[in-house]
């Protein structure tokens, strides 16, 4: 699928740009010879990917909070584009405890002020919505979550979410209908994502490179809690995919698509045991459960079958491969020290690469 082709040259506004997911996914945009404008109100971590890759110079930046619709909706109106990846959201766990105002405030009407902004538009425009695998309520089950099991969640962060996809169904039935809307969107849950770049607070492997770059012991919560790891260079692919078959298919508007790896679930545990042997030198110290002072689901898992089938989208890297790839980052990042926008967009290359051999084959 040559993606370059759909991409090339049109308008792209990016929600979130600034953080993890957002600066990978504008990177490759802006690899597809896209103009992206990208939206966020900062930059929310340091060290950060977005800041390293120096995308400010690349892309039209805006300082903007998706709280703010009016500034929102002027936006959406000037730049008129052509597609639209919302990814912008309060998205850790633990600090949906600590402020749940600002993380249903952004991630729940942040989205209702994207789709509002949406109907603004008098053209043809294709908008993936990213939510995530937390909107399911989680039940702890090890079958993988189907698109249309019910929706849910204890923590501020999931039901967020969750309530966020209650807004986009009710908007989907009340102002972009199937067959009166020139506004076609599509809806993408993926899972646990890990990569390069992410500096993010009380994440596994942020929290490990943090430490094991300043040659500190590593802290680990819950080793037995599994999940299903998946590079960033997937999960991107899917929303891609996912935009670019919504652009030829306008009966998948308003349809929900899981994203997760093909690989089972691994432990923590196992994680951290696996990049020790690309990353020498490193320790850690396992913390005992009951130190943890918040809810987080132990087993999360996607059913990605209706993505294989509908979208010919399936993540092509092994366990290995994926924690390779995230390792090779880092090392390069504190140790090389090599360009950091040509290292990732090496990376994304070599992806590219892989998919011809193992999805698209020709």
């Amino acid at each position: 699928m040559n993606l370059k082709n759909i991409f090339n040259k049109k308008k792209i506004i990016v929600t979130g740009h600034t953080g993890f997911k957002g600066s990978w996914l504008t990177l490759w945009l802006k690899l597809f010879g896209a103009k992206v404008i990208g939206l966020s109100n900062d930059i929310p971590s340091r060290p950060s990917h977005f800041k390293a890759l120096n995308l400010k110079q690349k892309i039209i930046h805006k300082k903007l909070d998706i709280r703010n619709l009016g500034l929102l909706k002027k936006t959406f109106v000037k730049y008129q584009p052509d597609f639209v990846f919302h990814l912008g959201a309060q998205a850790l766990v633990k600090k949906s405890y600590s402020d749940p105002s600002y993380t249903w405030q952004t991630n729940t009407i942040g989205t209702l002020n994207v789709l509002e902004s949406l109907r603004l538009l008098k053209k043809n425009c294709i908008a993936v919505l990213i939510t995530s695998d937390k909107s399911y309520k989680n039940l702890e089950i090890k079958r993988g979550y189907h698109e249309n099991d019910i929706l849910g969640g204890k923590d501020p962060y999931s039901a967020s979410k969750a309530s966020a996809e209650l807004v986009i169904q009710s908007y989907l039935s009340s102002f972009f209908p199937k067959e009166d809307t020139k506004v076609h969107i599509g809806i993408a849950r993926a899972g646990n994502v890990i990569g390069g770049g992410d500096w993010s607070d009380n994440r596994l492997i942020p929290d490990c490179v943090k430490s094991w770059s300043k040659n500190k012991k590593v802290l680990i919560r819950s080793p037995k809690s599994t999940r299903p790891w998946q590079h960033v260079l997937e999960a991107t692919w899917g929303y891609f995919v996912l935009a670019a078959m919504l652009k030829k298919n306008k009966k998948l508007h308003g349809e929900a698509f899981n994203f997760g790896p093909n690989t089972r679930n691994y432990k923590v545990i196992s994680l951290v045991q696996l990049i020790e042997k690309y990353w020498k030198g490193i320790s850690w110290k396992v913390i005992k459960k009951n130190k943890k002072d918040f809810h987080e689901s132990d087993l999360l898992k996607l059913n990605c079958n209706k993505s294989k089938t509908k979208l010919n989208w399936s993540s092509i890297l092994s366990f290995k491969e994926t924690i390779r790839l995230s390792v090779d980052w880092y090392k390069n990042y504190y140790i090389s020290s090599n360009n950091v926008y040509k290292y990732s967009a090496s990376q994304i290359e070599f992806y590219q690469k892989l998919l011809k051999k193992r999805l698209y084959k020709r």
